[in-house]
């Protein structure tokens, strides 16, 4: 049959996930790091998915398509399903361990701990809500902070989930996913740590835009290293 139904520009998607999440059908997944519609027949045509795509890539056609089946849509809406399952296995959220608990620097074979939370930490592919998101502190870092500042784990993930992303590389604006996951979960605190070099301001500046729009009070620092890896200013 002919009808209404969405169509996704590869070449526009970001991979952001948001439409993924606004499709409570479960007709849109991520594929290869972009959305895809996965099934005709679970798309009702009415476009949820289009005012939260940051990029416009999601439009409607009218083309021949299987009709929409809603009793395979409650069937599948009633399924577990983990957060971006259809998509490629980097993106599947997840809960790690850790070094939360012990806080130790060192584990007993010798080998210093990871600090990291969660999966996945780009921004890009990070999930909106999440169990892991809440009762936590949020941590979005410049990508190449980690690198420059040697104790970065022990300094400023422990204990928070963290985000990292470089404005230079990617294409958008971060501050659109950034406020959804804000205002999607209950988070306790923002830290954005960034580089001196110009090009990083675009990351805190997009978590300001964030906090801003998703209309919740939070405490937040902001700390800038040095390209040799010292705090310059906080």
């Amino acid at each position: 049959m002919e009808r209404k139904i969405i169509t996704i520009d590869g070449e526009k998607c970001d991979g952001c996930g948001l439409c993924v999440t606004a499709c409570h059908e479960g007709a849109i997944g991520l594929v290869d790091g972009k959305a895809a519609l996965l099934r005709d027949d679970y798309c009702d045509g009415l476009g949820a998915c289009l005012p939260v795509c940051p990029t416009g890539a999601i439009t409607f056609a009218t083309r021949e398509a299987a009709a929409y089946n809603e009793e395979e849509v409650k069937k599948n809406a009633a399924k577990e399903v983990p957060p971006l399952a259809c998509g490629c296995p980097g993106t599947n959220a997840k809960t790690l361990g850790g070094n939360r608990e012990s806080h130790q620097p060192v584990a007993s074979n010798g080998q210093i701990q990871s600090e990291l939370r969660q999966w996945p930490v780009q921004i890009k592919l990070a999930p909106v809500k999440a169990a892991h998101y809440n009762g936590a502190g949020l941590l979005i870092a410049a990508d190449c902070a980690a690198y420059a500042h040697g104790n970065f784990h022990r300094d400023f993930m422990r204990g928070k989930i963290t985000l990292i992303g470089c404005p230079k590389l990617d294409e958008g604006d971060y501050s659109e996913k950034l406020g959804a996951i804000i205002a999607s979960n209950d988070i306790k605190s923002v830290t954005v740590v960034r580089m001196e070099v110009p090009c990083c301001g675009g990351i805190e500046h997009a978590v300001k835009t964030a906090l801003k729009n998703s209309g919740k009070m939070l405490p937040w620092r902001a700390v800038t290293l040095t390209t040799e890896g010292e705090v310059e200013e906080e």
